[in-house]
């Protein structure tokens, strides 16, 4: 996991854990960030069982004590809440499938205490930042041009497309995955509209703006043959017709809000809380901006209300003569 590791990573031969696995990646269609993840924690707690215990983790006989030592375990090694609540989470996601299987009838972790996690609002770029942001693809191709520096030159192609990626996002509020799975005929041209492919397999159809439009046109006027079909809509530079790859997008953005004078260490998920939480600022009500961003349950759209009615407090303390 990339979270703070607790015990060698030698891997783990568990019928329960491969089925599961095979679960998420088929029925579930589970990203492979949460697929690597949850096997990870898996196989961690099976480490530790087998290092304190001496033998295999008999999943259909854990009881409730064992998961409470395994948390003191982690407490020891000085483990963050999140870090923690991440392996739980696996282990009850797991222990749910074991009783659809039959292979306990009750989750041994169901009503454990953890730690509760801190309550952090999300970060994001103000409408201002996020204009600077995409004007700076445009002046890392002009810097390029000017400077002629030695080694690979700066690619026409690779800023037009990385416009074309930052208006998206902006434009729909896409998860990463989602952006880069999205394929030329998920395009509504006519409609303005963008078939999205979410976590669980779950389809939704969103608005996209013409800017996007226009940018992704753009960046597909650079090729001879523009994709078509099932093509992906962004493509890798370093890998022939392949789709973008996470990694690949978040180097570049680290270059761009460098070149707009922003924090570097943002994520591109930042830029999908920019999305939500402006929507809600120009009046969009929650339960739109909920399902535009596929959550299934409204409490994880609230933190981005928190974020607009903090906003609202601070701008009420400034001005407000009896604050």
């Amino acid at each position: 996991m990339k979270s703070e590791s607790t015990s060698s990573k030698a891997p783990v031969s568990d019928k329960w854990i491969q089925k599961f696995l095979a679960h998420l990646a088929t029925d579930r269609g589970a990203s492979p960030y949460t697929q690597r993840n949850y096997g990870d924690a898996l196989a961690e707690f099976s480490r530790w069982h087998r290092e304190e215990r001496g033998l295999a983790a008999p999943w259909e006989r854990l009881q409730r004590d064992d998961f409470r030592s395994y948390l003191r375990f982690l407490g020891r090694h000085n483990l963050g809440r999140p870090a923690i609540q991440l392996r739980f989470s696996a282990l009850r996601t797991f222990y749910k499938f074991l009783i659809r299987h039959g292979a306990v009838q009750l989750s041994p972790i169901k009503n454990l205490s953890l730690p509760k996690l801190e309550r952090r609002l999300p970060k994001y770029l103000t409408v201002p930042q996020m204009r600077a942001l995409f004007d700076a693809p445009v002046k890392w191709l002009e810097a390029g041009k000017q400077e002629k520096k030695p080694g690979r030159p700066v690619s026409a192609a690779a800023c037009l497309r990385d416009l074309a990626v930052l208006e998206t996002i902006y434009s729909c509020g896409l998860r990463i995955s989602e952006l880069c799975g999205l394929r030329a005929d998920d395009l509504d041209w006519n409609e303005q509209l963008v078939r999205v492919r979410g976590k669980g397999k779950k389809e939704r159809l969103l608005p996209i703006g013409k800017p996007a439009l226009r940018a992704i046109q753009n960046y597909w006027n650079t090729m001879k043959q523009p994709p078509a079909g099932a093509s992906p809509v962004f493509f890798s530079e370093t890998k022939a017709r392949a789709p973008l790859h996470r990694v690949q997008l978040s180097r570049r953005l680290k270059l761009y809000l460098a070149l707009a004078g922003l924090d570097p260490r943002l994520t591109p998920h930042k830029l999908r809380h920019s999305y939500a939480t402006h929507l809600l600022d120009a009046g969009a009500d929650l339960r739109s901006v909920q399902e535009l961003l596929g959550h299934t349950h409204l409490v994880t759209t609230q933190i981005y209300a928190h974020v607009t009615t903090e906003r609202l407090k601070r701008a009420y303390d400034a001005a407000h003569p009896r604050a």
